[in-house]
C-alpha cells in the first residue's frame, strides 16, 4: 500500500504516518477503508511494529482513522470528500489537535507517583536558585551540564551503582531521549547493526532507526537478553543497547554470567554497550545487580540514567557517563545537538542533591511503591496470571487465549485506563500478549475499583 525511501530523514513513525495521510489526501485511501493491522504493515515495511503503532495512533488522535477492536482500523468518515477540498482543506488533516495536557491516566507507565512529589520544598528550592543566580548563569549553559550537578551525580552513582567517574565524564542531557540522540551521532553511521532487547523499548528503537541503523532484534527470557543470540546474529554490531537491571518490558534482569559475556564482547568486537538504568533505585526483592559500568574494564559501557523516573518526566533531566576516549567528541556533537539544558532546574536538581532530599525521596518512594505494587497484585490475582518482577514500575498480567492485548488497551483506553499491550513492544520475537500496568499513581484504596474497570474491559 505505501512505500518508505531507506534515505529519507525523520522518525519512522512520522513517515508512515505522512504517506498513509497523503494516501488519504488525494483518495488512495477513502472512508471507511480497512487498514492493515500493525503487524502485518511492519511486515510488509520491514519495520519495528512499535514505530507502525505509533502512527496509527496519531493518526488517530488526529481523526483520520478509527480503531474498531476486532473489526479492525478503518478511515474516519471525517475525512469524506477531502480529495476534492480545497487545499487549505487538505491540510488541516495533518495537524494534530492542539489541546491541554491531560492528567496521567491509571496504570499509565513510566510515571513516578506524582502526587507523593515534594512539591512544596521544591518550590522552595526553585526560589532560591532563581534569586541566587548570578548574570553570568543567564548566558549560554555548559553545553555538557551544570558542574554542580555534574558532581552530585558522580557522587551518587559512586554510592549507588558501584560506578567510579569523574565529572568530566558526566552529560547532562534532555531526558534518556537526549542521552539516545548524543550516542546516535557520535556512534553510529547509516547501516551500522545494532542490537536491541527483543520485546524493548519503542523509544530506544526508533532512535536508533532515524540514525539509519540496521535494528538486529536480541531475544530476552528468565537470564535477560540472550547475548549468543545477539552474537550469532550480529558479531560485528557496533552498538548494543540493554536494560540489564529491570529488563524493559519484561522486568527480568540480565544475569552474572551474561554481563561478563555482553562486556566480552564489546572488547572483542570493539563494539559499543548503552546501558539504560531507567530505574535501578526501585528494587523490591532482592539486592540490587551490579551496573555493567561499574564491571567495565574494557572502557566500552555508556551509562544513562534519568531524572524522569526518579523526580519527575517534566523535568526533562537524564544524564550519559562516557568512557575518556569519548569525551571530546561527545561535547562536540553537545555543542551542535543540545547547546546544554536549562540550567535553573540542574541548579535545583544539584540542590536538591546535595541537600540529601534525593536519596530520601528515593527511599520513601520505594517503600511507597512497594506498598502500591502489591495491593495492585492483590486486586489483580483473582482474576488474571500476574507476574512480578523484582524491581521496577510496572507489572505484568497475562490474558486469556485467543484475547488481543492490543484490541484490549485501545478499549481501555476509552474507558478512561491507559494499560500497555506487550505485543506491540516486539520486533521478530513474539512475547504472547498481556497488559504492562504501571502502579506507581495506583493508590491503594483505588486498586479493587480500577481492576474491575479493567476486568469489565477485557470481558467486553
Amino acid at each position: 500500500m505505501i512505500t518508505l525511501d531507506p534515505g529519507e530523514p525523520g522518525p519512522l513513525y512520522l513517515r508512515i504516518a505522512t504517506r498513509l495521510r497523503s494516501a488519504i489526501a488525494t483518495g488512495a485511501l477513502s472512508s471507511g477503508t480497512r487498514l492493515p493491522s500493525a503487524r502485518t504493515l511492519s511486515a510488509q515495511l520491514g519495520v519495528a511494529r512499535g514505530s507502525v503503532v505509533a502512527a496509527y495512533d496519531l493518526l488517530a488522535g488526529e481523526g483520520a482513522i478509527e480503531p474498531r477492536g476486532a473489526a479492525g482500523t478503518i478511515i474516519s468518515a471525517q475525512v469524506n470528500g477531502l480529495a476534492k477540498a480545497p487545499a487549505q482543506r487538505t491540510l488541516g488533516l495533518a495537524r494534530p489537535r492542539v489541546a491541554a495536557p491531560a492528567a496521567p491516566l491509571p496504570f499509565q507507565r513510566g510515571l513516578p507517583a506524582l502526587d507523593a512529589f515534594p512539591r512544596k520544598l521544591w518550590s522552595a528550592l526553585t526560589a532560591k536558585a532563581a534569586r541566587a543566580m548570578p548574570e553570568a548563569d543567564l548566558a549560554y549553559p555548559d553545553v555538557c551540564g551544570a558542574m554542580a550537578l555534574r558532581e552530585e551525580i558522580v557522587a551518587y552513582l559512586g554510592l549507588a551503582r558501584g560506578i567510579v567517574c569523574a565529572p568530566h565524564q558526566v552529560f547532562v542531557t534532555p531526558g534518556y531521549q537526549g542521552a539516545l540522540t548524543l550516542v546516535r551521532q557520535v556512534l553510529l553511521r547509516p547501516g551500522d547493526a545494532v542490537w536491541v532487547e527483543d520485546p524493548g523499548h519503542p523509544q530506544a528503537f526508533q532512535a536508533m532507526e532515524v540514525g539509519g541503523a540496521s535494528l538486529v532484534p536480541v531475544p530476552v527470557d528468565a537470564e535477560g537478553m540472550r547475548v549468543a543470540a545477539g552474537i550469532a546474529a550480529a558479531p560485528k554490531a557496533r552498538l548494543a543497547v540493554v536494560t540489564p537491571t529491570h529488563q524493559s518490558p519484561l522486568g527480568v534482569s540480565l544475569s552474572l554470567p551474561r554481563r561478563l559475556a555482553l562486556l566480552a564482547w564489546g572488547e572483542e568486537a570493539r563494539a559499543w554497550v548503552l546501558e539504560d538504568d531507567y530505574d535501578a533505585e526501585f528494587r523490591y526483592t532482592g539486592p540490587t545487580p551490579p551496573s555493567l559500568k561499574s564491571l567495565d574494564r574494557g572502557e566500552r559501557v555508556l551509562f544513562a540514567g534519568s531524572f524522569s523516573k526518579t523526580l519527575f518526566p517534566g523535568l526533562r533531566l537524564g544524564y550519559l557517563v562516557v568512557p575518556d576516549t569519548l569525551v571530546e567528541t561527545m561535547t562536540r556533537a553537545a555543542r551542535l545537538i543540545t547547546r546544554g539544558p536549562p540550567l535553573l532546574e540542574q541548579s535545583v536538581t544539584a540542590a536538591f542533591m546535595a541537600g540529601g532530599h534525593f536519596a530520601r525521596h528515593v527511599k520513601r518512594m520505594r517503600g511507597l511503591y512497594k506498598r502500591r505494587r502489591a495491593a495492585l497484585a492483590g486486586a489483580l490475582s483473582g482474576h488474571f496470571p500476574v507476574e512480578l518482577a523484582a524491581g521496577g514500575m510496572h507489572l505484568l498480567i497475562r490474558l486469556p487465549d485467543g484475547v488481543d492485548d492490543g484490541d484490549v488497551a485501545r478499549r481501555a483506553l476509552a474507558a478512561g485506563l491507559a494499560p500497555t499491550a506487550l505485543s506491540g513492544l516486539s520486533i521478530a520475537h513474539h512475547p504472547g500478549h498481556g497488559l504492562l500496568l504501571g502502579f506507581t499513581n495506583v493508590r491503594e484504596e483505588d486498586a479493587a475499583g480500577l481492576v474491575a474497570r479493567l476486568v469489565g474491559v477485557v470481558r467486553g
